[in-house]
């Protein structure tokens, strides 16, 4: 699987079919900082971001060639590189598909700049933190275990595939132990931003984890919904005691 952290000097590519909005947005990126490259095809996005030279992709759904949600599903069997979705105004089925097919976060058209750019930045923050940031490099609870050095997780012998966003929301399960964390808390710490609303983000990386979980035989852990406070992820004692 593509190593997706991020580095200085490497771009964020940038896949929509309206190239006056690419252009825009490249320069309004590069004043902040930040190098583009821009593609217009589906099948031109999928080709470059599975080259491993760019640190987030940000994908319109409607793309000639490939639609967005094909270029999600196969970048996905390769990769884990940030993905931002561009949806549509108030076609919330397509942020739950676009979430629950591994992308890290999503924008409705027409979106300010300045929040496409914020939610970039974090996105980038989270991928870029230094080993000398991790207080430590290990979380185990039960049979699940994270590697926050290598960002990696598994349950058991077994590698748990996740999206970065799904590890953080796990790490900051697992750093609550016997407490639920909130659905704020839990948003600002794997999204880098405040939970808005009607936003359907957490829950559906949360269920995208449930999922995962479930494939893996005997995982003994379960994340669970508690009223009035938020989620809490616990494992059986029988193998928290193994």
């Amino acid at each position: 699987m593509n190593d997706s952290t991020h580095a200085p000097g490497r771009p964020v590519l940038l896949a929509d079919d309206d190239v006056e909005l690419t252009e825009m947005l490249a320069e309004y990126f590069t004043d902040a900082g930040i190098e583009t490259r821009a593609v217009h095809r589906g099948d031109d996005a999928l080709v470059t971001a599975n080259e491993g030279d760019c640190a987030l992709l940000i994908l319109d759904v409607m793309l000639p060639g490939m639609t967005g949600f094909e270029v999600l599903k196969r970048l996905r069997e390769t990769s884990m590189l940030p993905v931002i979705m561009l949806t549509a105004k108030g076609d919330s089925s397509d942020r739950i598909i676009g979430l629950e097919m591994g992308a890290d976060d999503y924008l409705p058209k027409p979106f300010d700049p300045r929040e496409l750019l914020a939610r970039t930045r974090a996105i980038l923050r989270r991928a870029d933190e230094t080993p000398d940031a991790i207080a430590s490099d290990q979380l185990t609870l039960g049979r699940l275990s994270l590697d926050r050095r290598r960002q990696r997780a598994s349950v058991g012998d077994s590698e748990l595939t996740i999206t970065g966003t799904e590890f953080r929301l796990l790490e900051r399960l697992m750093q609550s132990a016997t407490s639920a964390v909130s659905r704020d808390e839990l948003c600002r710490h794997a999204l880098g931003r405040e939970y808005q609303p009607l936003d359907r983000s957490v829950d559906t990386h949360l269920s995208n984890i449930r999922r995962k979980l479930a494939d893996i035989p005997g995982a003994g852990l379960e994340i669970r919904s508690i009223r009035g406070r938020g989620y809490l992820l616990s494992a059986d004692e029988a193998t928290d005691a193994s």
